[in-house]
C-alpha cells in the first residue's frame, strides 16, 4: 500500500513538539562545501588505504573505481531524497515514511552504533599519535582530552562543528592536492628516473593476488567511505537545506573520483606495492619518502591526526543528530529528544558516553568486545546503503507522482542504476560470506539487525493499532 505522506521541513517526525525542540541553522553553504569535500577523506585514505594495497597489488585502483562508483550512486540516491525532503534523521527519516517504522529504526541505529565506534577508534588513534609527542600524557589521557574537547564544542552550537570541519577538511584537500601534483612530478621523472609501468606489472602483474586479494581489498576500500553520509543529515541544520544539499553531493561525486582513484593510481605507480613500508608506515609516506621530500613521516602524521579529529568531530555530530531524529519519532528514550539553543545536547551527551565506554571496552577487553562492535560497525554501512537503495525506490515513485517539482536532483538512470546498486551490496555481502572473518561480521551484524527490526516492526505495529482505533 502506498503512502501518500508529504512533509516539508518544519513539520517532519523529529521537529520535534514546540519549537524550544527545533533545531538550529547556523551551517553555511561554504560549511557544507567542505562538509562533503572532507568527509570522503579520512585517515583510511592516508594510512588504512595500504592495507588494501598490500592485499591487493595494484588492482587497487580497480578496486576503488568500483567502490567510489557505488559511493557515488549512493550519494546520488541520498542527494535525490534530501533535497526533496530535507531532514535531520536523512535516509533513517525517509525510510519510515517509505518502507515502515522498522526500516526507519535498523537504518538509524545502525548508523548511529557505526559512528559511535568509529569515535572510539578514531580518539584510540589520535591518542596514540599524540602520546608518541608528548610522552608524560598517557594515550588514554589524550583520549579523554579529546573526547571532552569536541563534546563540549558540539553542545555549543551547531556552528562550531561547521567551522571546525572547514578548517579540518582544508588541511586534507591541501594535503591531496600538494600529494597529487607531486606525484604526478614523480611519474614524469622530475625527482629522479620515471618509473614508467614497472611497478605496475612488474612485482606479480597487476593483479598479483588474484581473486582473494582483490576480496580481502574490497572490504578494506568499502570501510573508507563510511560517514559520508553526513552531509545530508548536516544539510538540513543549514540556512537552505534543499539548494545546499542539492550543491554538495553534485560536487561530492568527482571529488571522490580525484581523490581517492587519483592518490591511489600515483602510489602503486611510484611505489612497488609489496614494499613492507606501504603496509606499515602508509602510502603516503612511503611515496613522499621515495621523491626524496624532507620530513615525510612527521608530515603525514600531522595530516593523519588531522584526520582523524575531523573524523571524531564529524561522527559525534552524526551520531548526536540522528539519535535525536530517531528518538523524536518514538524509536528511542525519550529524554534524548531534549533540546538546548538549538543543539541536541542529551544526544551529543549520549553518542560522546557510549563512543568513551567503546574506547575504555578496547582497553579492556580489546579482543572480544571491542573486536565484536567493530565488526558490527564495519558492516553496519552495507545495511545501511541496501535500505537507503529501496527507500529511493519507492520515494522517487511517489515523488514523481504527488510532487515532481520537488526533484531538483534525480538519481541517474532511474530505477536501473539503482537496482544495479542494490545488487551490487548483497555481491559485497555473499564476497563477505566466503571467507571466516567476513561471516563472523554478518552474523554479528545479523542479530543486531534482527534485534532493531523486530523492535521496529512492534512500534510500526502499535502505531497501526493506534491509528485504527484497534
Amino acid at each position: 500500500m502506498s503512502r501518500t505522506v508529504t512533509r516539508s521541513p518544519q513539520n517532519s517526525p523529529e521537529a520535534g513538539h514546540n519549537s524550544e525542540s527545533v533545531l538550529s541553522h547556523g551551517l553555511k553553504q561554504r560549511h557544507l562545501s567542505m562538509i562533503a569535500l572532507g568527509g570522503v577523506i579520512g585517515a583510511g585514505l592516508f594510512v588504512g588505504s595500504g592495507v588494501g594495497i598490500a592485499a591487493a597489488g595494484p588492482a587497487i585502483v580497480l578496486l576503488f573505481m568500483g567502490t567510489g562508483a557505488l559511493v557515488m550512486l549512493i550519494m546520488r540516491m541520498l542527494g535525490e531524497m534530501s533535497a526533496a525532503r530535507p531532514s535531520t534523521g536523512s535516509f533513517s527519516v525517509h525510510a519510515e515514511e517509505e518502507i515502515g517504522s522498522w526500516a526507519g529504526t535498523t537504518s538509524g541505529w545502525m548508523y548511529w552504533l557505526m559512528l559511535c565506534a568509529g569515535v572510539a577508534a578514531e580518539a584510540t588513534a589520535a591518542g596514540t599519535i599524540m602520546h608518541t609527542w608528548v610522552s608524560f600524557i598517557p594515550a588514554y589521557g589524550w583520549v579523554a582530552i579529546f573526547m571532552v574537547f569536541f563534546c563540549a564544542s558540539n553542545l555549543t552550537a551547531v556552528k562550531n562543528f561547521g567551522e571546525f570541519e572547514f578548517w579540518f577538511s582544508a588541511v586534507k584537500v591541501t594535503t591531496i592536492v600538494a600529494f597529487l601534483v607531486l606525484g604526478v612530478l614523480g611519474i614524469l621523472g622530475v625527482f629522479g628516473d620515471a618509473p614508467g609501468t614497472s611497478h605496475l606489472t612488474g612485482h606479480g602483474g597487476f593483479f598479483p593476488t588474484g581473486a582473494a586479494g582483490l576480496a580481502a581489498g574490497l572490504l578494506t576500500t568499502i570501510s573508507g567511505f563510511a560517514g559520508l553520509e553526513t552531509v545530508t543529515i548536516a544539510a538540513a541544520e543549514s540556512d537552505n537545506p534543499s539548494r545546499n544539499v542539492a550543491r554538495a553531493v553534485r560536487t561530492a561525486v568527482w571529488r571522490i573520483a580525484v581523490f581517492y582513484i587519483g592518490s591511489m593510481a600515483v602510489v602503486v605507480t611510484l611505489v612497488p606495492w609489496n614494499d613492507p613500508k606501504v603496509a606499515k608506515d602508509g602510502p603516503y609516506v612511503t611515496v613522499l619518502d621515495t621523491l626524496g621530500i624532507p620530513a615525510a613521516g612527521t608530515i603525514m602524521q600531522i595530516v593523519v591526526l588531522v584526520a582523524l579529529l575531523s573524523a571524531m568531530n564529524a561522527n559525534i555530530y552524526g551520531s548526536s543528530r540522528m539519535a535525536y531524529s530517531l528518538v523524536s519519532r518514538g524509536q528511542g528514550p525519550r529524554f534524548l529528544a531534549k533540546v538546548t539553543k538549538g543543539v541536541p545536547a542529551a544526544a551529543v551527551l549520549a553518542s560522546c558516553l557510549f563512543g568513551f565506554a567503546a574506547v575504555i571496552a578496547g582497553i579492556v577487553w580489546p579482543t572480544t568486545v571491542f573486536a565484536w562492535l567493530l565488526n558490527i560497525a564495519g558492516c553496519a554501512v552495507l545495511v545501511v546503503w541496501s535500505i537507503v537503495c529501496l527507500t529511493q525506490l519507492k520515494m522517487r515513485r511517489r515523488l514523481e507522482r504527488e510532487a515532481p517539482e520537488l526533484l531538483s536532483v534525480r538519481m541517474w538512470g532511474f530505477p536501473y542504476l539503482t537496482w544495479l546498486t542494490f545488487a551490487a551490496i548483497l555481491g559485497i555481502f555473499a564476497v563477505m560470506a566466503a571467507s571466516a572473518d567476513g561471516r563472523q561480521q554478518l552474523i554479528g551484524t545479523a542479530f543486531v539487525v534482527a534485534a532493531l527490526a523486530g523492535a521496529g516492526h512492534l512500534k510500526q505495529r502499535r502505531d497501526r493499532q493506534a491509528a485504527t482505533g484497534s
